[in-house]
């Protein structure tokens, strides 16, 4: 699956475009658009990124979830070349304690992730602080050509980039 990345400054020719695809067999799901101004969007019954899915969230989660498991794994590491298993207290306060670290890493990194925009969609900043808005749309290969087609006639519709995207 592609997903084709646009600018424009005009969200009515972007409800234009959403329905021209909509029509060519291009589902509501499949079409983004991303804008700083998200009550014009709504007004223009255009399908918006939600606030939650602008920030980085679940991507920074994700890195704080890798750096709690390798923090725990030295933790249970040194505990066991150091033998502190073998006390009266065993393993279960250390492996405690390593699930604490990894909660801890992850809440933190969904903290962090709060606070900085979706890693996708860093590189459009400038142009979404100048006003514009961002449109793309996902498209299996068989959409293609009528993606080309309803792009084709949007002259003001300018593509940025194209990435290739999974389901999962």
């Amino acid at each position: 699956m592609s997903r084709h990345y646009y600018i424009s400054d005009d969200l009515d020719d972007l409800e234009v475009v959403e329905r021209e695809l909509e029509q060519q067999g291009v589902a509501r799901s499949q079409i983004h658009v991303l804008s700083e101004n998200d009550t014009e969007v709504e007004q223009h019954h255009l399908h918006a990124i939600t606030p939650f899915f602008k920030k980085d969230v679940i991507h920074s989660s994700e890195l704080g979830a890798f750096v709690g498991v390798a923090v725990a794994a030295v933790l249970l590491a040194v505990v066991y070349l150091l033998e502190l298993h073998n006390s009266a207290v065993g393993w279960l306060p250390f492996i405690f304690g390593a699930l604490v670290i990894l909660g801890f890493c992850v809440w933190e990194g969904g903290l962090i992730g709060v606070q900085v925009p979706n890693h996708q969609f860093k590189r459009f900043q400038t142009l979404l602080k100048k006003g514009r808005h961002v449109f793309f749309v996902d498209t299996k290969d068989e959409q293609e050509a009528n993606l080309a087609r309803v792009v084709a006639k949007h002259p003001h519709l300018r593509e940025v980039s194209t990435d290739q995207v999974s389901l999962t």
